[in-house]
């Protein structure tokens, strides 16, 4: 398409028009209305954004110029000028993007032109021009300019519109780097800005909702870019660079390229929105995936498992990837590749600008590497070629040397040109295996040298089915990161255990660390535990698989490559078991002991099970999931002191837990006939289930109360939450009520242990956190919790009672029907009943009204929140026949289900 049809405004119709007409702000509304609604139209007739932007600008350009006209007489003219500043001054102008312009006057002239000056602007605004202005004398600019570099950027990429041109010349004149902000200055500080917006952008550009301009390789670091080239070498354009030797040509198009895939994002997330906006927020993602024509990957060969309940995803497992998911793909290795030309950038310019009069001499590390101003390079142009294993030690040589402080950019690009060279020959040389594996072996370094590894394209390169993960996104609110970025930060948190000074963060995990025979076997199956995900399969299995192909070929003992990839193919049981499973039944942890095998296997799975956990989400971690993987572990422990063939049984527990009770009571002066004969209502589930430190504080509480309902609050109770017992006559509505009132308070419910006593009454505890994952400290908060369960208990309401909440902006990009499932243990008469729905409020007191009306009792409840998505793990008895669900409750719950939480 020419450029003249790209034409927005026919300024002599627009003329005409203000011409016959008395009023001419609706004459200026219609053709900028008009203007947009021919942009949207060109962008979606596929044409390039580049131009659409400088179309704008242009268009713009001409609106402000005869806006000018109407107001400055030809004196007012040569004493004003209009300049653009920002992304306008850049000719860059997004749809909705603000108009930032500079109105430059002589001294001593604000006086007399300040109401055309006022009613300039404001005619901008009324005629629907978001206008970002600023009005200053040529001395107010260099003086405000010297003491905020904003300004002093702005005025960097001015451009001049219409006006006293010599006032922008003499504007420039008198903001040159020898009158301020020298190069090297203005250098520094905008670096220093990069780091701290990278650092309030999370220091990833991997985010869920990520910031198109603000994030790390977002278009601000591309502007970052900009503003160095022109304030040190006065070039006004990104291909000056290649003429400089800073840019390779294929770097320029790489470069340009990421730009203008972002740019096109940008301007397509206006479009949708009708307003400024520069997050990617979810309601955003699918539209413009759609927009920009990505499509959902084709159905593979290979049939998807049935579906795991006793894994920790079930909902959001293995699948083929959305058009969504392709599109974030892409969108995240963009980032990573403008993350990469901004590091070399950044890398050449600390050398011409910051120590361009650095003196010191070049260290020579070996044949093939030196180090010069603290940056690795290599010794000669042709060293990868010569001993492409190279691409390796590089890596292992940073990690061996503290004062390395980076590579240096003609090395990096080096790197990546020799790229090509790591196949199936490089990947066979025992060289380059002992390097890749002595990787894993150092004692620090580890995380950074993977990261550069990864952002070098080295990782991917060295292991194939590591590019399959590379910036690979699930839509859904869990995973937070991609995974390739989550692979490295599980590795991080890894190393992070063996950190003196982290030590108190997890005390456990660090002293088991330091007695690992292997720490590299973990790091090993760290890298390797999702480089499964995304092939339409059990992403555990096919890692494992990879895993253990990896470590045979790499010389490690069957022994070590069995232990890699059985932790892989297990490094989501942990975790299922504890948040899913009753930990308290002494059948499952025999169960799960059995599964493990040994206490060393049960040591690497631990450790891997907590840092991955922890670098999937935020949000994820609690203390109340930190007690359950270390009760958990705790109990695995104590089965393999039993030995497997010897497993603790329900009668033997029963019995341990109440001699450790009396044992701890006497001591204190109670009376036991009066323990005992209390005991004597409870049934063996109620010693199986609680501790002897809860049954201790529990028999305490109900001893010492006249009380006929007793609620006692633990703060900070055994499970790692904040534990409320109910002691009070059990009835149809008690699990109803108390559901409710813990969601009036704005408490999340994790977990729910409900046993009834011989004489009818109830030994319930509900494991309760607030909102933000802390256990309930405060003592008036205590104090409001305490007696709203006392208020709510006797409450009789419906369902349709129950707050229809609307749901997070967040939650309803991520509606999915519900679905309930169940798995009956003919043994222990009982059924688990497995509910996966969108999370929302009151959902909880929803469940609990369909089992009473369907008399169902419930036993334990175990509550899991993965982002959008809840996995809500139920066992129940049919009420009355005290046994499984028969089949036909079971349809009529699923149904019942179904419609209360999908309404």
């Amino acid at each position: 398409m020419s450029k003249k049809n790209l034409q927005l405004i026919d300024m002599a119709l627009l003329n005409e028009e203000l011409a016959q007409s008395n009023g001419c702000i609706p004459i200026y509304k219609n053709a900028i209305n008009s203007a947009q609604e021919k942009l949207f139209e060109l962008f979606n007739d596929g044409v390039a954004v580049e131009e659409l932007l400088h179309t704008r600008s242009q268009f713009v350009d001409k609106l402000l110029k005869n806006v000018w006209q109407n107001n400055f007489d030809e004196q007012q003219s040569s004493e004003i000028a209009l300049i653009a500043v920002g992304g306008y001054g850049r000719g860059e102008l997004h749809p909705y993007s603000d108009i930032d312009i500079l109105l430059l006057i002589e001294e001593g002239t604000l006086s007399k032109n300040k109401d055309a000056l006022e009613m300039f602007i404001t005619q901008l605004w009324d005629i629907g021009l978001e206008i970002g202005s600023s009005v200053r004398t040529l001395k107010e600019c260099a003086e405000v300019a010297a003491d905020d570099i904003t300004i002093a950027t702005n005025i960097v990429e001015s451009r001049y519109i219409t006006g006293a041109e010599s006032l922008f010349s003499d504007l420039n004149d008198s903001t040159q780097p020898d009158k301020i902000w020298p190069s090297k200055r203005f250098f520094k500080q905008k670096w220093d800005e990069q780091k701290q917006r990278h650092l309030k952008n999370h220091d990833t550009a991997y985010n869920l909702e990520p910031n198109i301009k603000e994030g790390p390789g977002g278009l601000r670091d591309i502007q970052m870019i900009g503003w160095v080239t022109k304030r040190h070498f006065g070039d006004n354009c990104l291909k000056d660079l290649v003429t400089r030797d800073f840019l390779t040509d294929a770097e320029l198009t790489d470069l340009e390229s990421a730009q203008s895939f972002l740019w096109k994002v940008r301007f397509a997330l206006h479009y949708i929105c009708g307003r400024r906006e520069d997050r990617l927020l979810f309601e955003h993602q699918r539209k413009i995936a759609d927009l920009l024509g990505f499509k959902k990957e084709p159905e593979k060969n290979s049939r998807l498992p049935e579906k795991n309940y006793e894994t920790l995803e079930p909902k959001i497992k293995e699948h083929k990837q959305l058009g969504v998911e392709l599109f974030m793909k892409q969108y995240y290795r963009t980032l990573k590749e403008l993350s990469l030309i901004n590091e070399m950038l950044l890398q050449d310019y600390q050398e011409t600008i910051l120590y361009d009069d650095d003196e010191s001499e070049t260290v020579a590390l070996n044949s093939r590497f030196q180090i010069c101003k603290n940056f690795i390079e290599v010794s000669h142009p042709e060293i990868f070629i010569k001993y492409p294993f190279a691409l390796l030690e590089i890596f292992l040589l940073i990690q061996q040397n503290s004062q390395i402080k980076g590579v240096r950019a003609s090395t990096i690009r080096l790197i990546r040109m020799h790229l090509h060279l790591i196949d199936d020959d490089f990947r066979d040389d025992i060289r380059c295996k002992s390097l890749f594996i002595e990787i894993f072996k150092q004692p620090r370094g580890l995380t950074h040298t993977l990261r550069q590894m990864n952002t070098y394209g080295v990782l991917a390169a060295y292991l194939p089915c590591f590019e399959n993960i590379t910036g690979q996104m699930q839509f859904d609110l869990y995973h937070i990161y991609t995974v390739d970025q989550h692979t490295i930060f599980v590795i991080r948190n890894m190393r992070r255990f063996f950190v003196e000074k982290f030590s108190h963060e997890f005390p456990l995990c660090s002293q088991i660390i330091r007695n690992l025979p292997k720490p590299e076997l973990l790091y090993l199956a760290g890298l390797f535990h999702d480089i499964g995900k995304g092939r339409g399969g059990d992403h555990s299995k096919l890692g494992a698989v990879d895993a253990r192909e990896f470590c045979l070929s790499h010389g490690l003992s069957i022994h070590d490559a069995e232990l890699v990839a059985w932790l892989v193919s297990k490094h989501l049981l942990m975790s299922s078991t504890a948040q899913h499973r009753d930990i308290s039944d002494p059948d499952i942890i025999n169960e799960f002991a059995a599964e493990i095998g040994n206490g060393i296997k049960l040591d690497y799975l631990y450790l891997l099970t907590v840092a991955d956990m922890r670098a999937t989400n935020n949000t994820v971690w609690n203390s109340w999931k930190d007690s359950l993987l270390k009760s958990l572990r705790r109990q695995t422990i104590y089965a393999f002191q039993r030995g497997l063939s010897n497993p603790i049984n329900t009668e033997d527990l029963v019995k341990e837990t109440q001699t450790q009770v009396i044992s701890s009571i006497e001591t204190k002066g109670w009376n036991i006939d009066n323990v005992r004969n209390l005991w004597t209502k409870f049934g063996d589930d109620y010693f199986v289930k609680y501790s002897p430190e809860e049954i201790t504080r529990h028999t305490q509480a109900l001893l010492l109360s006249t009380e006929k309902t007793v609620v006692h609050i633990e703060s900070e109770g055994a499970s790692g939450g904040t534990d409320i017992f109910i002691h009070t006559d059990i009835g149809n509505n008690l699990f109803i009520n108390t559901t409710h009132a813990l969601n009036q308070l704005h408490l999340n419910i994790v977990e729910a242990k409900l046993i009834s006593s011989v004489d009818r009454r109830s030994l319930n505890t509900y494991t309760v956190l607030e909102l933000n994952g802390d256990t309930v400290t405060n003592a008036s908060r205590l104090s409001e919790i305490h007696d709203h369960i006392l208020d709510s208990l006797s409450d009789t309401f419906s369902v349709d009672d129950l707050t229809n909440q609307k749901a997070h902006r967040r939650i309803e990009c991520f509606f999915k029907p519900s679905e309930i499932n169940f798995v009956d243990d003919e043994e222990k008469k009982q059924t688990m009943m497995i509910v996966s729905s969108t999370d929302r409020t009151g959902l909880l007191s929803k469940i609990a009204f369909a089992l009473r009306d369907n008399k169902i009792r419930i036993n334990n409840a175990k509550i899991t929140t993965l982002g959008a998505q809840v996995e809500d793990a139920f066992l129940i008895r049919d009420g009355l026949k005290n046994d499984c669900i028969s089949d036909q409750k079971k349809e009529s719950l699923k149904s019942q289900l179904t419609e209360l939480l999908d309404f």
